[in-house]
């Protein structure tokens, strides 16, 4: 026992997939290190300064979405609350704001979903049930929802896993944290060095290797880190990025048959909150929705920031890859003209600051997070399957359960990998190849 417990694990990754797992092999006696190319820790949970908004805005994770367990359970243990969302989202059309109603529709779509055998992409479930004319209204929700809610392509997005959102509520159910992501990243960073965990900034690995039953590790740097075993919590996109052994390559080729779509958020500080002005039945708006080019907005009611959050997401946001901040946040004050019949002038006259983050850009993501296409579970599995190599993978786009793309799934599955990895040692007598 005493030999296992003296293997070092390397972690690729210090967001929440890998402080998690390093957090509960650090707690069970192993000796952990973590190899993290940036030059902070949180990897797709990205705070923002608090001078610049006022508040510790979110440039990436936002929202906690419905029950997550180890979510909340961790925000216990850290002494964070969370904020309920307080008022009212509403939809803009031509000028007007409406309160969202179902489309009468709803029950029949449902119905559809209940009875489906097979899993299908959603946009050739919509084509084979709702096909005509009058279906127009409830196609495009459910598109709007799978492209903005769940980033994802509804050619190649998985109807089961929509029914899962649908069925059982969805994301309905939302909170925020006191303080952000940002504040449980801390604790977790927190715990993770209490534990003896040793954290690398700026380690941008680029190979693994197995050498006499070892993982070893080598950064652009040119420092190499040997372990008994390795865990990667690189999203999909960036997996192919770095070279591992054949086996593990060939398993690793699997990842990119998970979906995995681009979020570009853009965050405006105004010098007052103009939407909720004594004459305006908008005090209470939490998000709002159109069919502008950035469709979707949010508040941080009841908080009385003045920031509006604008979203857009999906397969759209391809054609955008190449633009930096300035022509993304024009993009964004132009949207708020049109839905609030503002000059884009005046609304810039009273910008105080501005941020656009687009995921597809950042090299250590290449986009924002997972969902579930018709075949993911059966990657999923491929890639959970142990093999010779004491090589592993993790992060959200691993997670076996409901939601996909969440902190949450990043928790939970750095959790399980880590109970993988201890299981592997204890099977094996430490943790290297034997």
């Amino acid at each position: 026992m005493a030999r296992e417990k003296a293997e070092r694990v390397l972690i690729i990754g210090a967001g929440a997939a890998g402080l998690m797992a390093a957090r509960e092999l650090a707690r069970a006696g192993r000796k952990v290190t973590i190899l993290e190319a940036r030059n902070r820790c949180g990897g797709r949970i990205y705070p923002l300064p608090t001078a610049e908004f006022g508040y510790p805005a979110e440039g990436g994770a936002e929202f906690v979405h419905g029950e997550a367990p180890v979510t909340r359970g961790l925000l216990r243990q850290a002494g964070l609350p969370v904020l309920p969302l307080e008022g009212t989202p509403r939809r803009s059309d031509n000028g007007q704001f409406s309160i969202r109603t179902p489309d009468p529709h709803e029950p029949m779509f449902h119905e559809a979903l209940r009875k489906l055998k097979h899993d299908l992409p959603v946009a050739e479930f919509l084509r084979r049930h709702f096909a005509d004319s009058k279906y127009g209204g409830l196609r495009h929700s459910i598109e709007q929802m799978v492209e903005g809610y769940d980033a994802a392509d509804p050619e190649q997005a998985s109807t089961f896993a929509l029914r899962d959102e649908w069925m059982d509520g969805g994301g309905s159910t939302q909170t925020r944290i006191a303080g952000g992501y940002g504040a449980l990243i801390d604790f977790l960073v927190a715990e993770c060095r209490g534990y003896g965990v040793a954290i690398h900034l700026g380690a941008v690995a680029i190979a693994i290797e197995v050498r006499g039953g070892k993982t070893v590790v080598r950064c652009a740097n040119g420092n190499e880190h040997t372990g008994g075993a390795t865990i990667l919590t690189l999203p999909p996109p960036v997996l192919q990025t770095i070279s591992l052994p054949e086996a593990v390559r060939q398993k690793a080729k699997f990842a990119g048959r998970i979906g995995f779509g681009n979020v570009i958020k853009i965050l405006l500080r105004f010098q007052a909150r103009w939407w909720a002005g004594p004459r305006s039945d908008l005090g209470d708006l939490t998000f709002l929705l159109s069919d502008e080019t950035i469709p979707v907005w949010w508040t941080q009611f009841p908080d009385e920031s003045s920031v509006l959050t604008g979203w857009f997401a999906g397969p759209k946001t391809h054609d955008w890859a190449s633009l930096d901040d300035a022509p993304l946040i024009d993009a964004g004050l132009a949207s708020l003209g049109n839905i609030f019949r503002l000059p884009i002038a005046q609304l810039k006259r009273h910008l105080l600051a501005s941020r656009a983050i687009n995921w597809t850009n950042d090299p250590f993501a290449g986009g924002a997070y997972s969902y579930a296409t018709p075949g993911t579970r059966e990657v999923q599995a491929a890639l959970a399957k142990p093999d010779d190599y004491p090589i592993y993978f993790s992060g959200e786009a691993l997670y076996r359960g409901k939601d996909m793309g969440t902190v949450e799934a990043a928790l939970a599955n750095g959790l399980d990998t880590a109970g993988i990895v201890q299981t592997a040692s204890l099977e094996t007598g430490g943790l290297g190849v034997t």
